[in-house]
């Protein structure tokens, strides 16, 4: 039975610890209207590219907030709109290649470019 239990809260302590139940919050905040067609929060339009060994790092823009992602290498232009797979969220984070450092980037799994 302890056993069990500290299982559980070793679960529990963990879960809270992940920077994903950020992004799980903010995907249930509703939505500011625009005049525009409504981006979930798992897409927005390209404001910028840079390419960088195995990623592309793209700043998007969704619902007035503007935000970077890191994808595996996407072939995309200012102006597409891109939908992704979030995988998980860094803050402060460095890249070497660029030599930048990001306030706070989601690397995705997957971007693809929306018609």
């Amino acid at each position: 039975m302890k056993l069990s239990y500290l299982a559980v809260m070793f679960s529990v302590t963990l879960a809270s610890l992940s920077p994903l139940h950020v992004v799980a919050a903010e995907k249930m905040a509703p939505a500011a209207p625009s005049q525009s067609a409504a981006m979930s929060p798992s897409d927005g339009k390209v404001i910028s590219v840079m390419n960088a060994s195995i990623y592309t790092y793209m700043e998007l823009e969704a619902n007035n907030k503007r935000f970077w992602i890191a994808a595996p290498t996407t072939k995309v232009k200012v102006g597409d709109r891109v939908r992704f797979v979030e995988s998980m969220v860094m803050e402060n984070f460095n890249s070497k290649s660029l030599n930048r450092t990001f306030d706070r980037i989601v690397f995705v799994s997957s971007a693809t470019v929306v018609k």
